[in-house]
């Protein structure tokens, strides 16, 4: 149909590419596979956060707690968390493979906020308000101590440019399981509480922690498989699943204090042999 500008009585014909480019959506609100991966990430934080409310905070709050509900409600809880990781890994591995939108970092960083910071966060300070010996208060400030580390450590990395293949920092997942392992040893309050700071330390720090990739990612992966085994064998009472869910909770603690080691003693290697080749190009 032609329209007459009664102004100019000249006639004008909308061109097809004018429609469709308005009736396309925009790049930057196309989701790749990557963020769909990146947005389960983010719902398995929230029902972590949603089943430690309904199973363990709720019924100790109203005296309606049932054998073995906590149990199985943390068990989940974690479980979520660990698949939030699984997500986490694979969106990243997706994303260099095939592509991700406009948005996919900021995507990330959202998610692993809900599912590394806020989750992690409230499972600590859940368990200052349900444990026997804890200290509701001062577990609160844990919490938030641990929260605000993911946050701060999320906006480092946004703005940081590290070489390639080495993080900054505990990554956030590995942190969010080391915090909850914390909890699930079921140490003494004081003990729990120096570990989760010495852990949110980690995470804002300076040690160089490797990106999971190749090798490594196939090692992470098989060991959030075996920690979702351990934390099903707990839930169930099978035999020695508790004996088992501690060793593994142990392996996590000793995992997050050995890396920075061996990051720190690379880190003096390589000085050292800088400096050798420094003499040695100073030699006649």
């Amino acid at each position: 149909m032609t329209v007459i500008d009664p102004d100019t009585q000249a006639g004008w014909v909308p061109e097809a590419d004018e429609v469709d480019e308005e009736e396309e959506m925009p790049l930057s609100l196309r989701l790749s596979i990557a963020d769909t991966l990146t947005l389960g990430n983010a719902t398995c934080g929230f029902m972590a956060v949603y089943f430690t409310t309904t199973g363990i905070l709720i019924p100790d709050l109203t005296g309606s707690q049932e054998p073995g509900m906590a149990r199985h409600s943390a068990a989940t809880a974690v479980i979520l968390m660990l698949c939030a990781a699984v997500f986490d890994l694979f969106d990243g591995l997706v994303a260099r493979k095939l592509r991700s939108s406009p948005m996919g970092a900021e995507l990330d960083n959202l998610s692993d906020l809900i599912s590394f910071g806020l989750a992690p966060a409230y499972f600590v300070l859940v368990y200052g308000m349900v444990a026997d010996d804890a200290h509701q208060r001062v577990a609160a400030v844990g919490a938030i101590v641990v929260l605000l580390a993911v946050v701060l450590r999320l906006a480092r990395f946004s703005c940081v440019t590290m070489k390639d293949g080495m993080f900054q920092g505990m990554p956030s997942p590995f942190g969010a399981l080391t915090v909850v392992s914390i909890v699930l040893l079921e140490l003494p309050f004081v003990a729990t509480l120096l570990a989760i700071l010495g852990t949110a330390w980690l995470m804002v720090s300076r040690v160089e922690y490797p990106k999971p990739r190749g090798r490594l990612a196939g090692a992470m992966l098989s060991w959030i498989v075996l920690s979702m085994g351990l934390l099903a064998a707990w839930a169930f009472d099978a035999p020695s699943g508790q004996l088992l869910l501690q060793t593994g909770c142990a392996l996590q603690l000793v995992m997050g204090a050995v890396i920075p080691l061996f990051a720190t003693a690379r880190r003096v290697n390589n000085f050292r042999d800088n400096r050798r080749e420094a003499r040695a190009a100073q030699l006649p």
